[in-house]
């Protein structure tokens, strides 16, 4: 059972009979709103979102990342499954796979951001959603709309991080402005 979180709501990543998530992804979804075109015909058109996973440790610092330019995590427990540059095609567009027992124990917070790296704003966005899949069953366990158009061209998605000896995750979905991740980074810093 999917839980679709409203900004700043929190939920904890126990499996549904106890025990804890071993394997989760999150997956990113887009569709590029049409754009009118000569004598009012609508045409398609090619948005790059990016999907990126920055791992923080306990004092704020940035340990590592992961986006399209480093698909991997230095430690391994971390992978991109590779960059979309048009938003094509139905359900996640990029997706972003974690193990969580392989996740260093320095780090303690996972936050995933999505960035506009050609530029349109979120105007020109429609069905955009994150959500959190158990790798292990398939199951999605939450997902957030990101929808709802603004002049931003990024925002923060969510934040995966240790709950005592599990994992909970908090839907932001604050607006930001910037191409990558690092233009981002001023903005996560207020989210940890």
């Amino acid at each position: 059972m999917s839980v679709s979180l409203q900004k700043g709501q929190k939920v904890s990543l126990t499996k549904p009979g106890g025990g804890t998530l071993t394997r989760v992804k999150m997956g990113l979804g887009w569709d590029a709103a049409m754009k009118k075109g000569l004598f009012g015909k609508a045409k398609a058109q090619s948005i790059d979102l990016d999907a990126s996973c920055l791992l923080f440790d306990a004092n704020g610092g940035l340990v590592d990342s992961v986006w399209f330019r480093q698909l991997r995590s230095k430690d391994g427990s971390v992978l991109h499954t590779g960059d979309n540059r048009t938003g094509a095609g139905d359900g996640d567009d990029e997706s972003i796979n974690v193990d969580l027992p392989g996740v260093p124990g320095n780090v303690t917070q996972l936050v995933f951001t999505v960035n506009s790296f050609t530029g349109q704003d979120f105007t020109q966005i429609e069905n955009a959603f994150c959500r959190l899949v158990d790798e292990t069953t398939g199951q999605e366990l939450a997902r957030y709309d990101l929808s709802g158009g603004g002049p931003h061209t990024a925002q923060i998605m969510a934040k995966v991080a240790r709950d005592g000896q599990g994992w909970s995750m908090t839907a932001i979905g604050v607006p930001a402005t910037g191409r990558t991740f690092q233009q981002l980074l001023p903005t996560v810093a207020a989210h940890l």
